[in-house]
């Protein structure tokens, strides 16, 4: 269970996600890397964007597979309505394979997604305007476009980034404020190193050393001696330490059960396929839902135009069964009811109607406020909004277009709602 507990550890923790996908209450360890409580003293619920992996999960959306131990099922993968592996990255090593894809912006990927979807013809350089780069969580500056560029076109490559150091002036001494590290380095250790520097004489004229970080960011003062040049100082820093560090593109992830390398424009089509994969088969799951209860509704307005003859089949059958076998071999006249069954069925030359088992079972468990005339209007009223979604229904399976468009409605909700500004800046060269 221990591993378990550190993977949902890194799922609450803000600067480990560009996203966190899960909502803490305790101690969840921090940037100087002090290790989250044990597991009694914390308590964790799914972020409110996790929502947007989750959602639609019971209608069919995703396939499921049975888990370990074979008692329970499990789906193969989450509906997620937004790219998550470009949003929170992901890294790791397997038989042989390793990947490495660096976290983004949300607002910025979901730009990009929705480009794409507009025109499949876009290119890397043209997707790159929405994408200039990661942007990680803990900020930072990267260090060269060009191979940012390389990685998004050929999934390969590495970057620098650095910390932000700023000089400020008081008292006419000047200090370097660290405002913020590269992606997974450690505060504490890095604070450390900079003080074994000093104490090994490797970086000279440092005065005074001092974490002020608090829950605004990251603030670590190195204070100089008078006659310090600051920018000798931070060459020293960028060079000795982590300040400075690289990180890898390796964008490899599993397409069709086979591990593949892709590039920005890969990983965003192979997105939109499965996305519109999902939203079909949801659409299709609602569809025959809206169309078993529209068929209901039919039979129970048959039933209300016909509520005496009904009363006397029922009255006079001996059982249940039998009830339902003279209901099922009655015409019925729909005189009143054929606009109704016309928003559904389009049968508008029908004068008699024959009830299905589900409608005839639907009849059977209907309560007597239904016969009101409020209960007659009100499967009126449901079944012209059921109508109406069918309508919609189809017309999303049917047409490329109103698919796209309904991916983009979710993809703008989901911008709206978590965008954030980006953090990361990212340089042509060194400065």
């Amino acid at each position: 269970d221990q591993s378990v507990y550190d993977a949902l550890v890194r799922l609450v923790q803000d600067f480990s996600m560009s996203v966190p996908l899960i909502s803490g209450q305790g101690n969840f360890g921090s940037v100087d890397g002090d290790p989250p409580a044990a597991m009694r003293y914390t308590e964790t619920k799914l972020g409110r964007i996790s929502q947007f992996l989750t959602e639609d999960l019971e209608k069919n959306t995703v396939n499921f597979r049975s888990n370990y131990d074979e008692t329970e099922k499990e789906p193969e993968v989450l509906p997620s309505q937004y790219p998550n592996i470009l949003v929170n990255g992901a890294g790791g090593i397997a038989v042989g394979m390793a990947t490495s894809i660096p976290p983004h912006n949300l607002g910025e990927i979901i730009n990009a997604t929705i480009a794409y979807i507009n025109n499949k013809e876009i290119t890397i350089a043209q997707l790159m305007k929405h994408v200039p780069g990661p942007d990680f969580p803990t900020g930072g500056v990267i260090i060269g476009k060009d191979i940012i560029k390389q990685g998004y076109n050929k999934g390969r490559g590495s970057f620098k980034i650095r910390g932000e150091i700023d000089v400020e002036e008081k008292s006419g001494r000047e200090k370097l404020i660290i405002k913020s590290i590269p992606y997974q380095v450690n505060k504490s250790l890095l604070i450390e190193k900079i003080a074994q520097l000093v104490r090994d004489k490797k970086i000279e004229g440092i005065r005074d050393l001092r974490d002020e970080s608090n829950r605004e960011g990251i603030r670590v003062v190195i204070e100089l001696r008078k006659g310090v040049e600051p920018e000798t100082v931070r060459r020293q820093l960028y060079k000795l330490t982590n300040i400075e560090s690289s990180f890898s593109f390796n964008t490899l992830a599993i397409v069709e059960n086979k591990p593949k390398i892709l590039n920005l424009k890969e990983f965003i089509n192979e997105f939109l396929k499965f996305r519109e994969d999902t939203v079909i088969k949801r659409v299709k799951f609602d569809l025959k839902k809206a169309e078993e209860r529209a068929n209901v509704l039919i039979g129970l307005a048959v039933s209300v135009e016909n509520i005496d003859e009904v009363i006397k089949i029922i009255k006079n059958s001996k059982d249940t069964e039998t009830a339902k076998k003279n209901l099922a071999n009655k015409k019925w006249k729909i005189k009143k009811s054929i606009k109704i069954i016309n928003l559904i069925e389009k049968k508008k030359k029908l004068i008699l109607y024959s009830l299905s088992s589900s409608q005839i079972n639907a009849i059977l468990e209907l309560k007597l406020q239904k016969l009101t005339a409020y209960g007659i209007s009100e499967i009126e009223s449901e079944i012209s909004n059921l109508s109406k979604l069918i309508i919609e229904y189809n017309k999303i399976i049917n047409s490329k277009k109103a698919l796209y468009n309904l991916i983009i409605n979710e993809l703008e909700k989901i911008k709206d709602k978590f965008s954030s500004p980006r953090k990361t800046k990212i340089i042509d060269a060194v400065l």
